[in-house]
């Protein structure tokens, strides 16, 4: 690890050389290309360079010493899995995982005398891993039929992703008119492979005036844009609504002549009454 703390001293003792930070990203499971952008303008042959890549300033993550490649001091998730593109002065890191984000240095070095090197180049990426969503899938929460008057229970989930998006919303159209309506999103992390899954909950009365369409909106970071799901159609027929306006009118009519017919028995007792006291008061002034 000598040559690896050699150059971390190098980029520190030489504020002078320019390193520009390079945003890259990349799919998760491929190959990064990661550059060095080196010009070269004076054509050195490699034989009279050391090239070193290392992660985050204490990773080693591929050497070449004058031409040929050293293994020795790599960290070891990175064995096998690197190629530099001597052409081109691009590394090659296979097989990327969320493990590899981070930022990589390039430092070049040249060969001075037999004795001694100076850098001559650094540069730095930092990389991005992107893992695409599984598009969000509505599912109905509620056991029962839908009923006019009840509530519409809903989940979006979408899963295996990376990063961790923003946020998300349901849209509720119907007709010409479309709302949006922000939920709670709940987000968990796979402690293994680092992905997310996120999953929304959605609580509404039912729908009644026409046919209506929900779906869910994934909006996603990184610039990645967003994810849509099926809409699902939600329609209450003519026949459960007038089945409604029953279960609703019916039970209230019945309370209504309930009271009624109360009323009417308690007028004809009360007029009955009456009409025995004032039989009784006639009797009385006869005798």
């Amino acid at each position: 690890m000598e040559v690896c703390m050699f150059f971390l001293c190098a980029m520190i003792l030489l504020p002078g050389i320019a390193a520009s930070v390079h945003p890259v990203k990349a799919f998760l499971h491929h190959t990064v290309h990661l550059s060095c952008y080196f010009p070269n303008p004076q054509k050195i042959d490699i034989k009279n360079l050391i090239i070193f890549w290392q992660k985050d300033t204490n990773k080693v993550v591929h050497e070449v010493y004058y031409g040929q490649e050293k293994h020795e001091n790599l960290s070891p998730e990175y064995i096998n899995r690197t190629k530099l593109d001597m052409g081109k002065w691009t590394l090659q890191l296979f097989n990327a995982g969320v493990e590899d984000e981070g930022r990589y240095q390039c430092i070049i070095m040249q060969k001075v005398t037999e004795q001694s090197t100076e850098v001559i180049h650094q540069s730095e990426c930092s990389l991005h891993i992107i893992a695409n969503y599984s598009q969000p899938e509505i599912e109905e929460l509620h056991s029962r039929e839908l009923k006019p008057n009840g509530y519409l229970n809903l989940s979006c989930s979408s899963s295996g992703g990376y990063p961790e998006p923003k946020e998300m919303t349901w849209l509720i159209a119907h007709e010409n008119i479309t709302h949006s309506t922000m939920a709670h999103m709940d987000v968990s992390q796979d402690a293994v492979t680092k992905l997310y899954n996120v999953t929304s909950k959605l609580n509404i009365p039912v729908p009644t005036k026409s046919r209506t369409n929900i779906s869910c909106l994934l909006h996603l970071r990184e610039k990645l844009g967003s994810l849509v799901s099926v809409p699902l159609g939600i329609e209450i027929h003519e026949k459960e609504m007038e089945q409604a306006k029953i279960n609703f009118f019916g039970p209230l009519i019945a309370v209504v002549v309930l009271i009624i017919s109360a009323l009417l028995l308690g007028f004809v007792i009360l007029k009955k009454n009456r009409n025995i006291l004032s039989t009784n008061q006639s009797v009385s002034l006869a005798v």
